[in-house]
């Protein structure tokens, strides 16, 4: 049995963050390191604010679940390298 690559969970904030917006090139997803989690700092175009945290907050929630669960697996990048974080943050930049 091969074992499948893990895909990168800045790529996964970025996929589904392209998906709900208006303006899909607006769309930054900046990872930010430390030695036991990864904070992934999501930026959109201000007119697209709403669409990513959704109706009471749902869709940012629905995120997070998923960043959640992934958090326990290790990250295989495309170099090679694996990394492994107790924990994956998503946190919504808003600029206005």
């Amino acid at each position: 049995m091969t074992e499948a690559r893990n895909s990168d969970p800045a790529s996964l904030v970025e996929y589904i963050a392209r998906s709900l917006v208006r303006n899909p090139d607006d769309v930054q997803v900046l990872p930010v390191k430390s030695p036991a989690s990864l904070i992934l700092e999501l930026r959109v175009n201000k007119d697209d604010i709403g669409m990513i945290i959704g109706k009471g907050g749902r869709i940012a929630k629905a995120v997070r679940v998923l960043l959640n669960a992934i958090s326990v697996k290790k990250i295989i990048l495309d170099d090679g390298r694996e990394e492994r974080y107790q924990k994956v943050l998503l946190e919504i930049v808003d600029e206005a």
